[in-house]
């Protein structure tokens, strides 16, 4: 169905010691509480901007498999002009998350962190940003050595 012909290099396989360190981070995201909602809209929403079809692939179809919507998949990207399909604290993640993706062209204003602050506490931030900072690891990964897209199978890398 899905070659893994053209992927450069299969980091996970090759260099599994490599990827502890986002592991360890993914690890810690999912015991810290954070909604898997918002979870699974962050990583929708920062590797629709690293454009990172592995990683869109993968997190639609766990998005999916956890109940959320169609409609609000679909429009994640447009979150700005369909702010009635996501709550507040929906749209300040997504908020955060966009600011912390593209950080190299953006600072964190103070009002958006005050923004985010009235929907998490501090430890849901803190675990809030450590899983924008695993999706832009792994979208890094998945882009620069092409990891093809469409095979994945949801709950595939689910604790055992």
């Amino acid at each position: 169905m899905y070659s893994m012909e053209k992927q450069r290099i299969n980091y996970s396989k090759n260099a599994p010691e490599a990827i502890k360190g986002l592991l360890e981070i993914e690890k810690y995201v999912e015991g810290s509480g954070l909604n898997r909602t918002v979870f699974e809209l962050v990583k929708c929403r920062a590797s629709q901007i690293n454009g990172c079809a592995y990683c869109l692939d993968m997190h639609t179809k766990d998005a999916r498999a956890a109940g959320e919507t169609e409609q609000r998949l679909y429009l994640v990207s447009a979150w700005h002009e369909a702010p009635h399909l996501y709550t507040d604290k929906e749209r300040a993640a997504l908020a955060w998350t966009e600011a912390l993706t593209l950080v190299s062209k953006n600072n964190i204003p103070d009002s958006l962190y005050e923004e985010v602050k009235k929907h998490f506490d501090e430890n849901e931030l803190i675990a809030l940003t450590m899983a924008i900072v695993a999706i832009n690891g792994w979208n890094r990964l998945a882009v620069a050595f092409k990891t093809p897209a469409g095979s994945y199978v949801p709950g595939k890398w689910a604790k055992k």
